[in-house]
């Protein structure tokens, strides 16, 4: 099993390891580039600067990687940028890149970590001993040998993770800890409010399913099953959709159904005698064949979930 050690800003973690408990949180770089590209669910452990003591002071499971315009970044994550509010947030940038802008309009670079836990600092953790000072971001560790064993079930006996609480170097047989392990290592990330938002705009390429309306401000990640009925922060669970479609969604005047069509209801024009211009975006859609989709077949939405929405939303 692979996991990343990062390097790690301390006034990152401080500000993230004094305020609460976080669902996800947002491990930007400042300019865009070079972006990890783990696997979800991939253990990311926060190693501090050398002068800080190089410790592993925390971890989280890593969980999606994007682009994104500073302003979306804040809107998207607020304090869990690791900043108390947007200009604080602009004013570290500014101090990382050779240019800004108020608004926020450069691009950074997001990754996305899911239920990260952040150590009090009796606990943190000795750096791995072969630790390299030319490592400008982070090195892969496997997680079942060496100094990666020690950190990582070290990370585990301070952790909160459910499927890995108590396992402990020498409080269980290595086979067993890492069989468990295991096990959770399989379950996709849990995404938050924000991160749901961030990959379900990715997946669609930030155009809208129904109008491809580009622009990214006016567009919204709709839940199938709205998250208050138990719907999930899942992608297969979202549609990308302009903010009036959502609108719409979400009271039932329109749908997508289980095959991706497009439907408005009825009841819009007898509501409000207008719509016209959702109903020609039905007949634009029905020529189409269906809405515009995710290219991974795995990121469309759920037909079941749709299927929900179809018979229990849609006023017909």
């Amino acid at each position: 099993m692979q996991g990343y050690v990062a390097i790690t800003d301390f006034e990152w973690f401080e500000f993230l390891a004094t305020r609460r408990e976080w669902d996800e949180v947002n491990f930007w770089q400042p300019r865009p580039g070079g972006l990890l590209n783990a696997a979800p669910g991939t253990p990311f452990l926060f190693k501090l600067k050398a002068r800080h003591g190089s410790f592993v002071a925390g971890y989280a499971f890593f969980a999606w990687r994007s682009r994104l315009p500073a302003w979306m970044a804040w809107e998207s994550f607020g304090e869990a940028n690791g900043a108390p509010d947007f200009a604080t947030f602009i004013r570290v940038l500014a101090g990382l890149r050779d240019e800004v802008d108020a608004a926020g309009q450069f691009e950074i670079g997001c990754l996305l970590l899911s239920t990260p836990v952040f150590f009090a600092r009796d606990q943190w953790i000795p750096a791995p001993a072969d630790w390299s000072g030319s490592i400008q971001r982070g090195k892969y560790y496997d997680l079942a040998a060496d100094e990666g064993r020690r950190m990582w079930e070290a990370c585990l006996a301070r952790g909160e993770y459910p499927q890995a609480a108590g396992i402990a170097s020498g409080a269980v047989r290595h086979e067993s800890a890492f069989a468990r392990y295991g096990a959770a290592r399989e379950l996709r990330p849990r995404l938050g409010q924000g991160g749901f938002r961030i990959a379900v705009a990715d997946v669609y390429e930030r155009t809208c399913a129904v109008s491809t309306e580009h622009s990214l401000p006016a567009l919204e990640a709709a839940h199938i099953v709205p998250y208050g009925e138990g719907g999930a922060h899942d992608i297969r669970n979202g549609l990308l959709l302009r903010a009036d479609i959502h609108r719409l969604y979400d009271k039932g005047y329109v749908t997508v159904t289980p095959d991706y069509r497009f439907l408005v209801s009825p009841r819009l024009k007898h509501d409000y005698d207008n719509g016209r211009v959702y109903y020609e975006l039905q007949e634009r859609i029905a020529r189409a064949g269906s809405i515009h989709l995710p290219q991974d077949v795995e990121h469309r939405p759920d037909p079941k979930l749709l299927d929900r929405h179809w018979k229990e939303k849609y006023v017909a």
